[in-house]
């Protein structure tokens, strides 16, 4: 097990993570490490919730704004950037607060899981893309269910991009993703962790939700996705796939109203924290605070104290 101590604050998308870390952050003079596969993306800020400039500033933010959006992310990159923020924070004598809501990112730091190095083989996707062209995603998911049914059952059938990587695995290598994804065998996890879940009442989440996006309408989504359009950035791209902006492509190119493309953002930042509490339903370790149990001011107390405890801190 690692020696560098971690901090983790996950939790469904707004309920409130970004405003506990900001706090918790600046209380301890440390550093924070975005968890989510969207921030690194430069120009896509409003249609991901991105930290503000302002909060930026007040603290010191790592993962953010470091990738043009035509070049691919991946969990192992993430893996591998974030261990070293954690080990360069530590060396300073901080402790970081990894802060996110990707699960698998997440879950595969923690629990270091050692990916694959199956190369990838461009004809071998090709064929399953068209395939699911002509057959259906449920098709190829079927496919990937024959062959390796854990992985199947993790990866839901929209999520294509990993189903046809996990495929591509077994026909390239033989092998499985799922036989990478294990917790380390002593159950330990691979840091002196910290995991703090937050969550609230679903249907209070979910009318969250419903104003985030409202929000989002208002601060300049639609304008935004206008630019990188004006930008040439390409609308196939990993990520223009987040949750949102092929909406609001199709409400400027004129097949959906704008009130349509809102329900339909919502709809889907709904089923999205669905499946986030599904992933961390896989993470018997996190600590979980019920947000609407306490203000802010007290939830920050009460999870500070407990972390105090964890890592004896004065």
């Amino acid at each position: 097990m690692k020696s560098e101590k971690l901090i983790v604050i996950i939790g469904p998308t707004a309920v409130g993570k970004t405003e506990l870390s900001l706090e918790l952050a600046k209380k301890m003079s440390t550093e924070i490490i975005s968890g989510d596969s969207m921030l690194v993306y430069k120009g896509f800020d409003v249609g991901t919730a991105k930290p503000t400039l302002l909060e930026q500033k007040s603290v010191e933010h790592h993962m953010i704004d470091i990738l043009n959006p035509e070049q691919e992310f991946s969990v192992t990159q993430f893996k591998a950037y974030a261990q070293e923020h954690i080990q360069n924070i530590n060396r300073k004598g901080k402790i970081p607060i990894l802060a996110g809501g990707t699960g698998l990112y997440v879950k595969s730091l923690v629990e270091d899981y050692a990916f694959n190095e199956t190369p990838g083989d461009e004809v071998y996707r090709r064929e399953l893309e068209t395939l699911a062209e002509k057959q259906g995603k449920e098709y190829v998911h079927d496919m990937l269910r024959a062959v390796d049914p854990k992985t199947a059952e993790r990866l839901h059938v929209n999520d294509f991009r990993r189903v046809i990587r996990a495929l591509e695995v077994y026909h390239m290598g033989g092998e499985l993703i799922s036989q990478d994804k294990a917790m380390l065998e002593d159950g330990k996890l691979a840091y002196d962790a910290v995991v703090i879940g937050l969550n609230r009442e679903r249907s209070h989440l979910y009318e969250r939700i419903n104003q985030r996006v409202d929000l989002m309408i208002e601060s300049g989504f639609v304008e935004e996705v206008r630019a990188l359009l004006h930008a040439e950035v390409p609308r196939n791209c990993q990520a223009m796939k987040g949750i949102g902006y092929l909406d609001i492509i199709g409400y400027l190119d004129g097949l959906t109203s704008l009130d349509a493309a809102i329900e339909n953002i919502k709809k889907a930042t709904r089923h999205f924290a669905k499946r986030q509490l599904t992933w961390y339903r896989k993470m018997p370790y996190i600590h979980w605070y019920d947000v609407e149990a306490y203000s802010s001011k007290e939830l920050l107390k009460i999870v500070f104290q407990d972390i105090a405890g964890e890592f004896s801190l004065k």
